[in-house]
């Protein structure tokens, strides 16, 4: 659900956000081949939904969403400055609000397993070090082995209180983001946490493409302009064999080589419709790479990302059926159907 507020609250946004009401409207309404949507993933950040609703308005809503056949799966944690969270890279007090998100929505994600709304899915998070036109990654850059330790220290933090709560916690690898800005930044960073199968890898086709591209680490570029289909096959390979055995949750998505920002969000790999004539990816192909062996490691549960979105799109009932038709290829392509 989080397209209708990425980019779209706050001082810097360029459209209004849209209603969690108007968006749940348009996943129901969604149908392909008598196949619909299974579920929604949330973002716990106003005005969608409060970190800190009691239990009996978490309850409500799990109703309202069971009531429209549908399931909960991931939940976005508020992990960044100027919501409940900061920094992982930052000082003790900012790692530690970063660390108080990840149990705030824990709780909420308690509360919706015990309903039995939600039963797949992870906790999303992300370094929250940068977001503010490539400073942070400046700052990264300035340390590159202390301060990967001190993400890895804040996420294994984040990582016992998802242990906890019977949760696990998946890194989204955004190119905007210090510590996660390239894939051997994001390889690191995992390795250094070093809890597999608790603090993983969300993987999204859209941000993953900009990875082989070096956007923000041309040190680490898997490709050149211009590449060919047998080149971008090794890429890829590449990308996807250092990432895969971390990867617990996965964003179906499309990108066409270009980056985009909105509102407060700095600049990250821009999802695109999923026929999109410019998209430089074979969704179903590509999506291949990430999803062997996904069962084994507990993932039960894919979504499409479509943050950064323009509102036209987003209000268009056609962009819903695009998607879902994008989401059951791939689920049947790749041994997904119960």
């Amino acid at each position: 659900m989080w397209p209708g507020l990425v980019g779209k609250v706050g001082p810097a946004a360029t459209e209004p956000f849209i209603p969690l009401n108007r968006m749940l409207e348009l996943t129901t309404q969604a149908e392909v081949k008598g196949q619909r949507f299974d579920g929604v993933d949330l973002f716990l950040f106003d005005p969608h939904i409060g970190i800190d609703l009691n239990e009996g308005a978490v309850r409500r809503l799990a109703d309202k969403i069971q009531s429209k056949g549908l399931a909960i799966g991931s939940l976005v944690a508020p992990v960044w400055p100027g919501t409940v969270g900061d920094s992982a890279m930052g000082g003790p007090e900012q790692r530690a609000k970063f660390v108080l998100a990840v149990k705030k929505a824990c709780r909420i994600a308690d509360i919706f397993n015990r309903h039995g709304v939600r039963q797949n899915g992870v906790i999303r998070i992300d370094s929250a070090a940068g977001n503010d036109k490539g400073a942070s990654l400046a700052a990264f850059a300035a340390d590159p082995a202390g301060n990967t330790k001190k993400i890895a220290a804040t996420f294994r933090e984040a990582g016992m209180v998802a242990i906890a709560h019977g949760e696990r916690l998946a890194a989204e690898g955004e190119i905007c983001w210090g510590g996660m800005h390239s894939w051997k930044t994001m390889l690191n960073t995992l390795e250094e946490t070093g809890m597999p199968g608790t603090v993983g890898f969300q993987a999204d086709q859209a941000h993953t493409y900009l990875y082989l591209l070096g956007y923000n680490a041309p040190e680490h570029a898997l490709l050149k302009e211009g590449y060919s289909q047998a080149e971008f096959e090794v890429a890829y390979t590449t990308m996807t064999d250092a990432l895969r055995s971390w990867t617990i949750d996965f964003h179906v998505a499309q990108n066409d080589g270009t980056v985009h920002g909105e509102g407060s969000h700095d600049k990250t790999g821009r999802h695109c419709r999923a026929d999109d004539p410019d998209g430089k990816l074979d969704i179903t192909a590509t999506a291949g790479y990430w999803l062997k062996g996904a069962k084994d490691r507990g993932m039960r549960h894919v979504c499409w990302d479509g943050c950064m979105f323009p509102n036209e799109t987003l209000l268009n009932p056609q962009t819903y059926n695009t998607i879902l038709s994008a989401m059951i290829n791939v689920r049947d392509a790749h041994g997904w159907s119960e």
